[in-house]
């Protein structure tokens, strides 16, 4: 009996690294909204709660008021090839607080007055930032010339992931970890990330 309970002691502390960790790395990052006297000084509550999730899980355990469902304007190129759709998925989540629609510190039941400003702001018209919600595949690599054939329907190539074999935002940006700078999953030095998709 005392090796099942130690079993079980194992289990929760291995699920509770990964979460323990993701806290530690946005504690003091723009993403920490613990210390802006929001009704909370916990760090993670803005985007996830253990109990009570929202109906529509666009993320983890999402505790965030979602973003309204009114049109983007997307990104349109002629050299396009991809067919860039609504935001959806994790891409959602983010624009939750980014697309300026939803307040920051609207989450569980708050409704929040303080909105991304600066450079945070995205606002609703996308069309000069990189497409989202497009399937990536290798249907599409093929059709473009120009892009690296993906290695699954979860991963174009190691550490940018896809999500139900589509680009979303979360592709290139890591939301726990901002070690490289606007939170980019790979550093952009050379442009190395855009190099990890793009051929040239």
């Amino acid at each position: 009996m005392r090796k099942l309970g130690l079993f079980f002691i194992v289990i929760a502390a291995l699920v509770m690294v990964p979460a323990i960790c993701s806290a530690l790395q946005i504690a003091g990052s723009p993403h920490d909204l613990s210390g802006r006297g929001w009704g909370t000084n916990q760090i993670c509550i803005f985007c996830h709660t253990p109990h009570n999730a929202a109906a529509i899980q666009i993320a983890p355990l999402w505790n965030h008021a979602s973003t309204a469902t009114a049109p983007f304007t997307l990104y349109s190129s002629t050299s396009l090839n991809a067919v860039p759709g609504q935001p959806s998925g994790n891409s959602r989540a983010c624009l939750s607080c980014h697309d300026g629609t939803v307040a920051l510190d609207s989450y569980g039941t708050r409704v929040g007055t303080n909105f991304a400003a600066g450079t945070a702001l995205l606002g609703t018209d996308l069309s000069n930032d990189h497409p989202i919600s497009f399937t990536y595949d290798a249907a599409l690599a093929t059709a473009d010339g120009g892009l690296v054939s993906p290695s699954s329907a979860t991963l174009v190539v190691a550490g940018i992931p896809l999500f139900a074999s589509q680009l979303q935002c979360a592709s290139c940006h890591g939301v726990h970890d901002n070690a490289n700078g606007d939170y980019l999953r790979n550093t952009n030095a050379a442009s190395a990330l855009c190099l990890k998709c793009h051929i040239k």
